[in-house]
């Protein structure tokens, strides 16, 4: 008896299975029959409405029973007022107005150079002298025949004076001793370009064309002198910035190969917009006095173009923008003892950013608690629970 039974029900379980195979989708579909197919499309609707009333009817007793459990969880942060001082970032590179090539302004062959690479000379200093071609030894001609008529026109001027000889003869001599001085200073000044000095008190830094060569008038590059005194920055600020970025500003200079932060400020901002990028220079003055700093260094330029000293500054990342491009926050409010309050939506103006803050102009008050962690995900009148709250 107790075989039998067991025979039927593995019967019944071989039957039960062929039927679900048979009615399996994999079954109505390889069987190709339009009516079926669509039948069986209409019993799995059909139990998928009914799981989807379960599921919300279950969802609703939960709500009722359980309000607090599953609100949103956020944290928050409360806006203070203070200070904010907005920098604008530039580049710019190290330069000098002493840092000049000198040239020769006479034409023959470099006889001497009187200074090395290194030597600190004072302006005014001998460095180097060309070959004159010969005008010594004019000068010293012209010397003669000036000495010779200026012993013509002190006798004759004596002899005026005396009322002896003619006028004439005065005037001649006079104008003839002048003529031969005027020739004399003339020449002076022709074998003083022999000698080439320096323009300002510096450093020799490089010596270029070497003793013996054959130089030409403003062409050939004879040495190079540098002053390390007197640097400064010199950089291109945006034209929207000219009533910001003005004379006395502050400015921190970061010059990332020395490792070296200064803090200086603008000497000079220039007047003249530029019309092919739309900018206007600035200088920027460095101090110097270990001689660090060299022309042509790359620094960056950190100005304060802007303060505010009751700011309210938030995190850029809870202000969000709708549709209108109205930008907004949500605060909690109506928090009770259990940190159970509602998120409201504020509409605010911003104003200037800085690194990851934003200044906030209108909308907000000191002491708003607004939402940090989960701003993306509430939403306005929803109840949440505050989990911390950032003092910032």
């Amino acid at each position: 008896m107790k075989n039998i039974y067991s025979i039927i029900a593995i019967t019944f379980l071989f039957l039960s299975c062929g039927g679900e195979k048979k009615n399996s989708v994999e079954t109505v579909i390889e069987s190709g029959n339009l009516e079926t197919i669509r039948a069986k499309r209409g019993e799995l609707v059909g139990e998928q409405q009914a799981i989807n009333d379960k599921i919300k009817r279950l969802d609703e007793k939960i709500k009722a029973l359980d309000t607090v459990k599953h609100v949103p969880l956020i944290t928050t942060f409360k806006a203070q007022a203070e200070v904010f001082n907005h920098v604008l970032e530039l580049q710019g590179n190290v330069t000098t107005k002493n840092l000049l090539t000198i040239t020769p302004e006479y034409n023959g062959i470099l006889t001497h150079v009187y200074v090395k690479e290194g030597q600190n000379v004072t302006k005014g200093q001998i460095l180097a002298k060309i070959d004159d071609g010969g005008l010594s030894q004019q000068l010293a001609q012209l010397k003669i025949q000036s000495d010779l008529a200026k012993t013509t026109y002190e006798r004759q001027k004596r002899l005026w004076e005396q009322n002896i000889g003619s006028e004439i003869q005065f005037l001649q001599s006079k104008s003839t001793y002048e003529s031969q001085q005027e020739a004399v200073n003339q020449l002076k000044q022709q074998i003083a370009k022999t000698n080439v000095k320096a323009p300002f008190s510096g450093t020799i830094d490089d010596i270029i064309t070497e003793q013996g060569s054959v130089v030409g008038a403003g062409q050939t590059p004879l040495m190079r002198i540098v002053n390390l005194d007197n640097m400064y920055i010199e950089t291109e600020v945006p034209e929207r910035y000219v009533s910001d970025v003005t004379k006395g500003k502050s400015v921190s200079v970061n010059i990332p190969v020395l490792g070296k932060t200064i803090e200086t400020k603008i000497r000079q901002a220039g007047d003249f917009i530029n019309p092919a990028n739309r900018t206007f220079k600035i200088e920027v003055e460095i101090p110097n006095n270990d001689k660090s700093i060299k022309p042509n260094l790359s620094a960056r330029l950190k100005i304060n173009d802007y303060t505010n000293e009751n700011a309210l500054l938030i995190p850029q990342s809870v202000v969000s923008e709708n549709s209108e491009g109205e930008q907004y926050v949500y605060i909690v409010s109506n928090k009770d003892s259990k940190g159970i309050g509602t998120a409201q939506r504020i509409i605010i103006e911003t104003g200037k950013t800085q690194d990851d803050v934003i200044e906030v102009l209108k909308g907000l008050e000191p002491g708003a608690e607004i939402i940090k962690e989960g701003a993306r995900s509430v939403r306005d009148t929803q109840s949440v629970k505050v989990l911390e709250i950032d003092e910032k």
